[in-house]
């Protein structure tokens, strides 16, 4: 078999490993907080912490990958994150599993950084449209499997088999590209911009640190109020820095390009819309609802399914239809779906959330396939990388925040219905601080055990009437944003920002694409 395929299926084998990681995490996510007792807020640094450092890296890690090569970069990341799977398999405690997720998110961002650019090196003419076909399908298929992958192998086996899965697979991406796949650099590449790096860190950290601390405690505690206010510090210095600097990780003047913006918008808002909500989604139906891991992916295949459908079709469609029809729509059809959803009382079955779980999943294809064109198609060849990384960029940090600023209000919510529902009952309002905790832990059989047995049928209406009621005012905030950013992609995103240019034969600098799914 010629070299060229052999880097076709390491790179594959690579990107299917991490995006099936995303989705199985997320139906994970209760039994990750039984076992290892974590706080309500851990649980969120769980998917925070990954789309942080991937959110942080993935420029700069385009940037090293050009200068010291793209092959040695894509082995470095596919040992970090083979690395950061075992030890999160391993984690004994929180945070254990927090910090092996940042490390997973570090050899991700690396990945996601040069696989696209070790393609472009490798293949020519129409080999080239066939590798990157068989790529797209790959990633449809990761986060298409991975909502009932990720159930069946927590229910059979355990959550930790998730993430040790994924050692083995690594193990043979590195033996494969070390010895099959060939070595390339950009001629003239960039500085890495290490303070624009430390800046945009230190800054989404804070911010995101100090949303999750005001779900833990109140929005007027001081480490709250230090940390909001320190991010927006370190990111309007962000802003400065990348300014003045000469090799900029991210240039500034691309936003003067409307379509860009609208790219960038939409890209927030569909990964801090659905995607984000599919965590509180999957906490929803097992904690509420009762049902295992292996039941809620069946379930989530109502969203996935419909989206690797819309998403051959969007990819179709954009070469006839303005993208802007494809991503505005796509958005609406998320928000309607999100408001589909709500309306969900104590007494509500899951069938509530199946006409939503559709619609949503079916404007997500919409949205995904179009972007990518979107963020490259407004910039020179040469910029391309960066744009198209920016994107990606905004995907992330529109998930982190939104997940840490979700919970805050799912807090808020579920603290103000439980206690409603408890006060009429002495026996429950005695106990409603540590029956909130309780809830808020997943441990609810900590609740139950609080109180005498002839209560435990009041409690249980308690418990899922306000889980139902925290989950409603996010399914309200979360459609809110998706159709905000259809009104801006819309009004934004301009045909006539595209750069209609030929298609060059000659490898593209690091070019990685917004990722399907809440990565």
């Amino acid at each position: 078999m010629e070299k060229k395929w052999w880097t076709l299926l390491a790179v594959c084998v690579g990107t299917f490993m991490l995006l099936l990681d995303v989705t199985i995490v997320i139906v994970a996510i209760p039994n990750i907080q039984r076992g290892l007792h974590a706080t309500f807020g851990q649980i969120q640094w769980v998917i925070d912490a990954y789309a942080l450092t991937l959110a942080s890296l993935l420029l700069t890690a385009g940037v090293l990958a050009d200068r010291y090569g793209r092959r040695l970069l894509f082995i470095v990341g596919l040992i970090v994150f083979t690395l950061g799977s075992l030890l999160c398999g391993l984690a004994q405690d929180p945070l254990m599993l927090i910090l092996s997720r940042s490390g997973q998110g570090i050899g991700g961002a690396i990945m996601f950084a040069t696989s696209l650019a070790l393609l472009g090196q490798s293949f020519r003419g129409k080999d080239r449209g066939v590798a990157f076909g068989v790529w797209g399908a790959i990633t449809g298929v990761a986060v298409s499997l991975g909502p009932i992958l990720g159930g069946a192998i927590t229910t059979g086996i355990s959550w930790r088999a998730i993430f040790l899965v994924n050692v083995p697979i690594g193990v043979v991406a590195v033996a494969i590209t070390w010895w099959r796949v060939d070595e390339s650099r950009a001629a003239d590449p960039g500085r890495p911009d290490w303070t624009g790096f430390a800046l945009l860190t230190a800054g989404l950290i804070s911010l995101v640190y100090g949303l999750i601390r005001a779900g833990e405690t109140s929005w007027g505690d001081a480490g709250v109020v230090i940390c909001l206010v320190l991010g927006g510090i370190l990111l309007v210095g962000f802003a400065v820095a990348e300014a003045r600097v000469k090799d900029p990780m991210f240039d500034l003047a691309l936003f003067r390009v409307p379509t860009f913006d609208g790219g960038l918008i939409a890209a927030f808002c569909m990964n801090g819309s659905l995607f984000a909500m599919l965590l509180y989604l999957v906490l929803y139906l097992q904690y509420a609802l009762g049902y295992s891991a292996l039941q809620t992916g069946l379930r989530l295949l109502l969203i996935s399914g419909p989206t690797l459908v819309t998403a051959t079709l969007a990819g179709r469609l954009s070469e006839h239809v303005p993208v802007r029809w494809l991503i505005g729509p796509g958005l609406v059809l998320v928000g309607v779906g999100l408001f589909l959803m709500t309306g969900l009382s104590g007494t509500s079955s899951w069938t509530h959330l199946a006409p939503g779980f559709i619609i949503s999943g079916a404007g997500a294809g919409f949205v995904n396939p179009p972007l990518a064109s979107t963020a490259i198609g407004v910039v020179e060849p040469q910029r391309a990388g960066m744009a198209s990384g920016v994107n990606t960029t905004f995907r992330q940090i529109g998930i982190a925040v939104s997940i840490a600023a979700l919970g805050t209000i799912f807090t808020s919510s579920l603290r103000h219905a439980l206690g409603r529902l408890l006060a009429p009952v002495p026996q429950l309002k005695a106990h409603a601080e540590q029956i909130i905790n309780a809830v808020r832990q997943g441990q609810t059989s900590a609740a139950f055990n609080a109180v005498p047995k002839a209560l435990h049928g009041q409690l249980e209406g308690a418990v899922k009437s306000s889980f139902a009621s925290g989950i409603n005012d996010l399914l309200y905030v979360t459609g809110a944003l998706a159709l905000v950013g259809a009104v801006f992609s819309v009004l934004l995103i301009r045909s006539r920002d595209f750069a209609h240019r030929q298609a060059v034969e000659a490898p593209p600098t690091t070019t990685p694409q917004p990722v399907p799914g809440p990565a």
